[in-house]
């Protein structure tokens, strides 16, 4: 009898939990027995496995073979484990060593030939084998990708015979080399390129220094959909572990990890998007709109065309910072810590308030227009802010003071005090933390209590307001909120009904 342990890695949501496969070769009639709770791409990898070790020139035992996926209640799909389950074969048969497997975890899918075949969700198991200390072995064309866990230890192999070579010991694999293929950035579109809006241009400014919800509102052609490009360059750089966060992400959703990683994401859905789409889901949960958007931006354009439905599964992640989607099986909890920006029109035609008195909508048509955003909804946007439309000047220079670096700075020392100060952006400070740093002198509280009467604002956006307030303070470089900077964060919000 003949016992081999590999160890992998499978993939439920964003994380990657470790997977023995265990290899036992019995006396008996020939047979391949696979248990663990396996579906049904892991069950077709007896015949490719098989396949793969004859191709390569190896001896399939004809033994009775029990292969166990440990732990037996964690559900496994895709090809990933195909590597192992052949490794556990050749170990347990004496073809390669089993001690020198101990080091290793193993991703991969077998071609019939023995070539070892990409998978998605490989950063999320480099980051889990790293935290483990263990070498990595992984199709080459998911090398690079992995080498952004930096610290581990990457085998790049591209067939099964290499794999077994470098366990003999009889052509030892060097260690992958980083290429930094994905660390290729690209320059953020200038806000300087866009012309006027001094006031759109201001709101910015503050969204992004308090990492604020903003709610763009104006007639077709006033810059929206541009000023909403600009944010990503504006936001402070991302750090190493929110870069690996975000790529993992990707990973896992089968994109490639952010092809300028490790720039912030700026998600556009169309408004045709479904609630599955936008938050995720699936009979195997993966991870949607908000999910992608994680440490970035999503701009939801057109947001009454959105379905009032699918607008509404927004509230809980902007208040959480994450989703979690619920089967009959398990929850998957995915990150959607995201900075929502959303556009839309006064009216159905949009021209509603424009110079030109174009609008022929009825309040009727208006009221039910806007009725399609929910209140607790746009409760939970700090600014809103209409867009008027400029005067026409085609080829118009860019105006000082406005470029995009020069308002990142800003931003990245509003960014600075906050993190100093109290750990996080304004944005997500909790009810103890606005009593400490949000204090008011008796007259301005009484101020702001007597405003928010006025305007019949609920006491969510009450304190919304105090969070933009101490924002503007920050980018004043000012210790006190003052009723100046009250006065600006309640021009941001509308009043009730």
């Amino acid at each position: 009898m003949s016992l081999a342990i590999v160890h992998s890695r499978a993939q439920v949501g964003v994380e990657a939990p470790v997977v023995t496969v265990e290899a036992h070769l019995a006396n008996g009639l020939p047979s391949l027995t696979l248990v663990g709770l396996p579906e049904t791409a892991v069950k077709e990898s007896k015949d490719r496995v098989r396949s793969a070790i004859l191709n390569a020139a190896f001896e399939f035992p004809s033994k009775r073979i029990t292969l166990n996926l440990a732990p037996a209640d964690l559900p496994k799909d895709g090809g990933r484990f195909d590597l192992a389950i052949a490794l556990g074969i050749l170990a347990a048969s004496g073809q390669v060593p089993a001690q020198a497997l101990d080091e290793y975890e193993c991703l991969g899918e077998l071609a019939l030939s023995g070539a070892v075949r990409p998978v998605q969700g490989v950063l999320p198991a480099a980051l889990a084998a790293r935290a483990a200390g263990r070498t990595l072995l992984v199709p080459q064309a998911n090398a690079e990708e992995a080498s952004l866990a930096s610290g581990l230890k990457v085998i790049a192999v591209e067939h099964l015979l290499q794999i077994a070579a470098h366990l003999n010991g009889s052509a030892p694999l060097e260690p992958y080399a980083a290429q930094g293929l994905l660390r290729q950035s690209l320059p953020y579109p200038d806000l300087a390129e866009v012309q006027g809006q001094l006031a759109a241009k201001r709101a910015l400014l503050v969204a992004a220094a308090g990492s604020h919800n903003l709610l763009l509102s104006g007639p077709p052609g006033t810059g929206k959909t541009l000023l909403a490009s600009r944010l990503p360059g504006l936001l402070p750089p991302l750090e190493e572990g929110e870069a690996l966060q975000v790529a993992a992400i990707h990973s896992v959703a089968s994109h490639t990890p952010l092809q300028h990683w490790p720039q912030r994401p700026f998600r556009t859905p169309h408004h045709s998007a479904s609630g599955p789409a936008l938050v995720g889901g699936g009979s195997r949960p993966q991870p949607g709109e908000i999910t992608l958007a994680h440490m970035g931006v999503l701009f939801l354009d057109e947001l009454p065309e959105f379905d009032r439905k699918v607008l509404e599964v927004l509230r809980e992640p902007l208040e959480s910072g994450h989703i979690v989607i619920a089967r009959a099986r398990d929850k998957v909890r995915f990150p959607a810590c995201f900075q929502l920006v959303a556009a839309m029109n006064p009216c159905p035609c949009g021209y509603l308030g424009d110079p030109s008195n174009r609008c022929r909508c009825t309040p009727e048509q208006i009221q039910r227009y806007r009725a399609k955003l929910s209140g607790p909804l746009l409760d939970r946007i700090d600014l809103h802010l209409t867009v008027a439309r400029e005067t026409t000047a085609l080829n118009a220079p860019p105006q000082a003071g406005e470029s995009t670096a020069l308002a990142a700075a800003m931003v990245a020392r509003a960014r600075q005090r906050q993190l100093q100060r109290q750990g996080v952006a304004n944005a997500f400070l909790d009810l103890p933390g606005l009593r400490q740093h949000c204090a008011l002198s008796d007259v301005d509280r009484q101020w702001l209590e007597s405003a928010c009467e006025r305007l019949g604002l609920s006491l969510r956006a009450a304190h919304r307001i105090l969070k933009v307030a101490r924002t503007l303070a920050d980018l004043a470089d000012e210790q006190q909120i003052s009723r100046a900077h009250l006065a600006e964060a309640l021009q941001y919000r509308p009043a009730a009904g």
